[in-house]
């Protein structure tokens, strides 16, 4: 009598166990759905600072580039009112 118990009661139990696993499964399908939303928003993201991080290296290279003439252009400056003052 105590063997058909203990099996019926492990049928039970292997059934709780099984819906379990079920919602488990259940579970991870929702989170590799979320994952993959997050994926997608972290791509888009990405794009656009890509996007905006290559306009702002253009606009710093135009400022250098702006910042060397205006050095040489005083450079030149000093040097002939140096060569003015002399003569």
């Amino acid at each position: 009598m105590r063997e058909a118990w203990t099996d019926r009661r492990l049928d039970r139990l292997e059934q709780r166990m099984d819906a379990r696993f079920e919602q488990v499964d259940l579970r991870f399908e929702q989170v590799d759905r979320q994952f993959g939303e997050v994926n997608a928003r972290l791509d888009r993201i990405e794009n656009t600072l890509d996007t905006r991080l290559g306009g702002l290296e253009k606009q710093f290279v135009a400022l250098q580039r702006t910042l060397l003439q205006m050095s040489v252009g005083i450079i030149a400056a000093l040097i002939g009112g140096i060569i003015a003052t002399q003569l």
